[in-house]
């Protein structure tokens, strides 16, 4: 389990454009790290949508978006081109990221898996807020409202 101020543990995840993506590439400026239960799905597609469309105005904060899940890469393929995803998901097929970050414990009455929990990390690797509870629908707006706070 990690805490807002500590340093944000590194990983080493294949992304959906193909190449091998760690912490430290973000380095210099704010990643905005959301783990999420499975692609194509109501609450989860809710939040990528929510991303997708707050994007530009995160990345004018300095932020990156990137999410994370144990589906595969050619899942995160079609979740991204039927949705029209502007920004990387990386898959955890072991879910050792997921655990790593506390992202993982019971889902309720769908059973143990992956929680939706966000974590915005500054640009020296350090977390800097922990979103335990997200609403789907307003999540980027809820995170751009937050960049702007801190910019």
């Amino acid at each position: 389990m990690v805490a807002e101020g500590e340093k944000a543990p590194d990983f080493a995840l294949e992304g959906s454009d193909g190449k091998t993506h760690s912490l430290k590439e973000f380095g210099g400026r704010y990643l905005v790290l959301y783990f999420y239960p499975r692609d194509d799905t109501p609450g989860c597609t809710a939040e990528a949508c929510s991303f997708r469309d707050s994007i530009s105005e995160i990345r004018r904060e300095g932020a990156e978006v990137v999410g994370v899940s144990r589906d595969p890469l050619e899942s995160h393929a079609k979740f991204r081109s039927k949705f029209g995803l502007n920004f990387l998901l990386l898959s955890d097929p072991e879910g050792k990221t997921i655990k790593e970050y506390g992202a993982y414990g019971s889902r309720g009455v769908f059973g143990m898996g992956t929680l939706r929990k966000t974590f915005v990390i500054d640009g020296k690797g350090r977390i800097v807020k922990i979103y335990d509870k997200v609403s789907p629908k307003e999540h980027g707006g809820e995170i751009l409202g937050f960049l702007g706070s801190v910019g």
